[in-house]
């Protein structure tokens, strides 16, 4: 059943289409994520929605009664008003449900006044009330950001026990993979719907994108053969010949489908020495609480480092010692002298918003060099997608993700060698992240980031350090992904046996325990002597042709869909194709990789 219905809206904000005739319905049990690049309209959308704005043109219909509950990136709130209050102000009988939903969400102390809070912690209690209301719609604009990875997972179970409708802009790829079962993209003013999840939606996006691109070459060419025709000559007079006209001027007025662009990013790295940074017995203490505790650690040249822990244990302390924004209490930092530092702050950073955007880069450098030579300031804003009349434009009228994207470039366009990132996440688009992603895997230099996006930790860590309490961090091998595989073998390796399976935490024994439960472990995985299976060995002689056999096909997959642009059965099936290719290669590759790193092992060993 439809509960909210988008008819022909079009929205314009000076002289910026944000929506243009788009339409689209809401159905009962839709959860939907919304995604696109930042200053598209995400926002607007669930403002729309909302009723706080209105559209230019066409109508959105609500159903009769509709109860909407909402998160905006910057909820109001009364200073004196206590946490308790202003959460319950949306259900005044469910005070045990707002307590609940406050305590997973780290706020315990519910007397405290609204305005002695963080401004991640007010976000926090904005969260709150939105949740523990009765409503049929939840819309949510970036609900992840200022969470921990505990609160992120609990809220994901949350969502998808939670049996009204949602809508939500999050950049959070894992979190859309594990909630939403709608996407919807904004692009270029237009509205596209896909009945997938995240992963879902990247496929077919591809394949929409490649339709697209398709219609658009027999397009042009039927236009080319067709002005060929009219070169000729043609009897005007013919009404067949004036319809063939007619049809020649819509051609000619088709207009080709609009690419997002991409953020490039690309810089010289600064040469550097034999030192790095080196942390000494390191530790910070704050109101007594001891958040980094003599702490030790050298960081390795090229090394990509991240670091996790619930809100509040100390990250971003260390990330500024570290950057030289805070000194510990005791110990050393010792930076090499050839280490030149680029740091990414979590803050919102104070801009003049009266300062134009290309003079923002301007102060920083008029000229920025890449592997492909110099840039000016106005060429490196083109590719963080700022367009010349952008550039031009004052701060003060770019979005909260603009204004973000463009402290990114401020950050990335000064040589560095060691880049610090405090949440990088927040506030940047999907697409933005992904390119950063890209641009990290080939940056020739320490990466030190505190990070909530899992997504984003599985592409760029490769050790992970976890506040796991008392000012301790713990050190772990590959990414998120990897740190809580580990995680869970360390915690039931020492659990107790009255401790219940899937219990959070580790079990706590006595010496004796740990002594028996350690004598177990040792028996039960001592080393065993590496070595490949008479199966294995076959499979990693021959797999290189068999990956060699599979990228030929699929270039000639690509060739055949290029031969067959105008034929749609055909078209299809070659797709499909495709993507059976693909995914095979895909699976060649993960079990190429892991055939080597057991090579590798085995002549370690031996």
């Amino acid at each position: 059943m439809s509960i909210i219905n988008i008819e022909h809206v079009s929205k314009i904000y000076g002289d910026k289409t944000i929506f243009e005739d788009v339409s689209f319905g809401i159905q009962d049990g839709d959860k939907i994520g919304i995604v696109g690049i930042n200053g598209m309209g995400k926002t607007t959308l669930l403002r729309l929605v909302m009723g706080e704005e209105h559209p230019d043109a066409g109508q959105i219909v609500r159903q009769n009664g509709i109860k909407i509950a909402a998160l905006s990136q910057n909820p109001g709130y009364l200073p004196d008003q206590s946490v308790e209050e202003y959460a319950m102000a949306g259900a005044p009988d469910a005070g045990w449900k707002v307590q609940s939903i406050l305590n997973q969400l780290g706020i315990m102390d519910c007397s405290v006044k609204m305005g002695e809070l963080s401004g991640g912690q007010r976000r926090r209690a904005a969260l709150s009330k939105a949740l523990a209301g009765e409503f049929d719609l939840l819309i949510l604009d970036e609900p992840t950001n200022h969470l921990d990875e505990e609160m992120i997972r609990w809220l994901e179970d949350y969502l998808r026990s939670f049996r009204g409708t949602l809508l939500m802009v999050t950049h959070d790829r894992y979190f859309l993979d594990k909630v939403t079962n709608r996407i919807l993209e904004i692009s270029h003013g237009k509205l596209y719907g896909y009945d997938a999840d995240y992963s879902g939606f990247l496929k077919l996006k591809a394949e929409r994108e490649e339709m697209e691109l398709a219609t658009e070459r027999k397009r042009q060419s039927i236009l080319r053969m067709e002005l060929e025709w009219a070169k000729r000559g043609c009897r005007a007079r013919s009404t067949k010949q004036q319809a063939r006209l007619m049809r020649l001027e819509a051609l000619k007025n088709g207009q080709a489908p609009v690419s997002d662009q991409t953020v490039e990013l690309d810089a010289v790295t600064a040469r550097m020495g034999k030192k790095t940074i080196e942390l000494h017995r390191v530790t910070k203490k704050y109101g007594g609480q001891a958040l980094v505790k003599e702490f030790d650690y050298t960081f390795l040249k090229n090394q990509r480092l991240g670091i996790v822990g619930p809100n509040g244990c100390g990250k971003s302390t260390l990330l500024k010692m570290i950057a030289g924004e805070a000194v510990p209490d005791s110990g050393s930092i010792e930076i090499g002298e050839t280490v030149k530092i680029g740091y990414f702050a979590q803050e919102e950073q104070e801009m003049d918003g009266k300062k134009r955007v290309i003079d923002y880069v301007k102060d920083i450098a008029e000229f920025i060099q890449t592997s492909e030579g110099r840039l000016s300031a106005s060429a490196m804003l083109e590719r963080f997608l700022f367009t010349p009349d952008m550039q031009y434009a004052p701060i003060g009228k770019l979005s909260g993700g603009e204004k973000r994207r463009l402290y990114l470039l401020g950050v990335l366009c000064k040589e560095v060698n060691v880049l610090i990132l405090d949440e990088p996440g927040n506030n940047l688009d999907i697409p933005t992240l992904t390119i950063l992603e890209d641009f990290l895997g080939s940056f020739a230099g320490i990466i030190i980031t505190v990070s909530h996006d899992r997504y984003f930790l599985d592409n760029i860590a490769d050790r992970i350090f976890a506040f796991e309490g008392d000012g301790k961090l713990t050190q772990y091998e590959g990414g998120y992904t990897d740190y809580l595989e580990a995680r869970e073998r360390r915690c039931l390796a020492e659990a107790s046996p009255e401790d219940a399976p899937g219990k959070k935490g580790c079990g706590v024994k006595d010496k004796a325990q740990e002594k028996e439960a350690s004598g177990k472990a040792w028996k039960q995985n001592r080393p065993q002597k590496l070595k490949f299976s008479y199966k294995e060995q076959k499979e990693f002689e021959t797999i290189d042709e068999v990956i060699a056999g599979l990228e030929e096909k699929a270039e000639g997959i690509d060739g055949e869909i290029l031969k067959n642009a105008t034929n749609s059965a055909k078209l299809s099936e070659l797709m499909k194709e495709k993507e059976q290719t693909e995914k095979e290669l895909e699976e060649k590759m993960e079990r190429w990789m892991y055939l080597n790193e057991l090579k590798e092992r085995i002549q370690n060993e031996s």
